[in-house]
C-alpha cells in the first residue's frame, strides 16, 4: 500500500488474460507501479488491468460486424499529432510494428497524421472509411466532433478501436472499445508525488493540457481533487494551457516566473512541457531542485531530468497500444467479448528508479 496515499492499486494480469472478463477486479497492495514489485515492464509493453464483474461488453454479433480475418484485413490507423512528440513516435511504432509481426500486408496499414488540426483528422478518417478500410485504430485529437465519422462507420459495420483518448459516444454503436490509461488516477498520483516533494506546502502552477479532450480533463481534476484531499496548504496559484508541446510549455514557464518568481512547484500533464519548463527555469537562474516538477508521459527525456535532478516525478502514461489493439481486435472478430474500457497499469519514476529503468521510457 502506497504510504502517501493509502488507496490500493489494481492488481494486472496478461494482455491476452485481461479480455477474458473473468473473475473479480483483485486489489494488490504493491506500493507503486514501478520499481521493486511493480508488474515486469523491461521491454515496455502494456499491461491491462483485469476488468470489473458486470462491466459492459461488446460483442461481434451486438455490434452486427462479420467474422474478420485480420492477416487479410485492411487497417486505418490515425495519428492526431505531429510526431515530434516522442509519445506519439511511440504510438504510431508500436501500431505498425504489431501489425507487421501479426502479418498485416503493409500495402493493408493506412496511417494518416492530422497534425493536430481535427478537422484533418476528421477528414482524413472519413478517406479511411470510404477506401474500404475494415478496422479503425484512432489516437483522437478532441473527444467530441466524431458524429460524421460514426455515421460513415456505422453504415459499413467499422468498429472503431480509440486509443489514448477517449470519445465521448455510446460504446458498441458509435465505437468499440477504447483502449488507455486512467487519467483520473494519474492526476491523483501526481498529486501525492507533489505533496512529498514539497513537504504538503507551498505555491504550484499547472501546465495544462491541450483543451477539449478528456485527458487534459481528468488529469487535471485528478490532481486537483487529490491536493485538496492531502495537501490542502498547497495552493495552486497558475493554471494556462501549454498545448502538451515543449515550446508551448516553455512558454507559459517564462510568463510564470514572470508573475511568480517564487513558485515552489510545476505541474505538467506531459513531458514534453515539463521539459519546457526546464529550460525556461534555466533560464531564469533557476537551479535543479529549486522548483519541483512532476509531469506524465514517461519519455527518455524526462526521466533523465529525475536523474539530473530537474525532475522530481513521472508518472507514465504507456504509448505502446499495437499488441494490444490487435489482440482487442483479433478476439473482437472470434466473437468474444470487449469490455467497454480497457484501462492500463502506468508504472512511475522518481530518484529511486529512474536510473536502472531509464531504458524502459520511450
Amino acid at each position: 500500500m502506497s504510504a502517501t496515499t493509502g488507496r490500493l492499486r489494481p492488481a494486472v494480469i496478461t494482455l491476452s488474460a485481461a479480455l477474458l472478463l473473468i473473475g473479480a477486479c483483485a486489489k494488490s497492495e504493491d506500493g507503486d507501479t514501478g520499481g521493486a514489485g511493480a508488474p515486469a515492464a523491461s521491454a515496455g509493453a502494456q499491461v491491462a488491468q483485469s476488468a470489473a464483474p458486470g462491466a459492459k461488453t461488446c460483442t461481434l454479433e451486438q455490434f452486427g460486424g462479420q467474422k474478420l480475418d485480420l492477416k487479410t484485413a485492411k487497417v486505418g490507423f490515425s495519428q492526431s499529432e505531429k510526431e515530434a512528440n516522442p509519445f506519439r513516435i511511440a504510438e504510431t511504432q508500436s501500431i505498425k510494428d504489431e501489425a507487421g509481426k501479426i502479418g498485416i500486408p503493409t500495402a493493408n496499414l493506412q496511417t494518416t497524421n492530422a497534425n493536430s488540426q481535427f478537422n484533418k483528422q476528421i477528414a482524413d478518417v472519413e478517406q479511411m472509411i470510404d477506401s474500404g478500410v475494415q478496422l479503425l485504430i484512432i489516437a483522437p485529437l478532441n473527444s467530441d466532433g466524431w458524429d460524421s465519422v460514426f455515421a460513415k462507420a456505422s453504415a459499413k459495420k467499422i468498429p472503431i478501436i480509440t486509443i489514448d483518448r477517449k470519445i465521448n459516444a455510446e460504446s458498441c454503436t458509435d465505437y468499440l472499445t477504447f483502449i488507455g490509461s486512467d487519467f483520473e488516477e494519474q492526476g491523483k498520483r501526481a498529486a501525492d508525488k507533489m505533496a512529498a516533494a514539497m513537504g504538503n506546502k507551498g505555491s504550484v502552477a499547472i501546465l495544462l493540457g491541450s483543451p477539449g479532450n478528456n485527458v487534459t480533463t481528468l488529469r487535471t481534476k485528478g490532481f486537483k481533487d487529490q491536493i485538496a484531499k492531502v495537501a490542502p496548504d498547497i495552493k495552486i496559484v497558475f493554471e494556462q494551457t501549454g498545448q502538451f508541446s515543449r515550446e508551448e510549455g516553455q512558454k507559459v514557464s517564462e510568463q510564470l516566473l514572470q508573475s511568480n518568481s517564487d513558485i515552489n512547484g510545476i505541474y505538467a500533464e506531459n513531458d514534453e512541457m515539463a521539459l519546457g519548463a526546464v529550460t525556461a527555469l534555466k533560464g531564469a537562474g533557476k537551479q535543479a531542485g529549486d522548483v519541483k516538477i512532476v509531469s506524465i508521459d514517461g519519455t527518455k527525456g524526462a526521466v533523465q531530468g529525475i536523474i539530473d535532478g530537474w525532475l522530481y516525478s513521472v508518472i507514465e502514461s504507456n504509448p505502446r497500444f499495437g499488441p494490444l489493439a490487435f489482440q482487442t481486435a483479433t478476439k473482437f472478430f472470434n466473437g468474444e467479448p470487449i469490455p467497454e474500457d480497457i484501462i492500463i497499469s502506468d508504472r512511475e519514476y522518481d530518484e529511486s528508479n529512474a536510473k536502472a529503468d531509464l531504458n524502459s521510457a520511450y
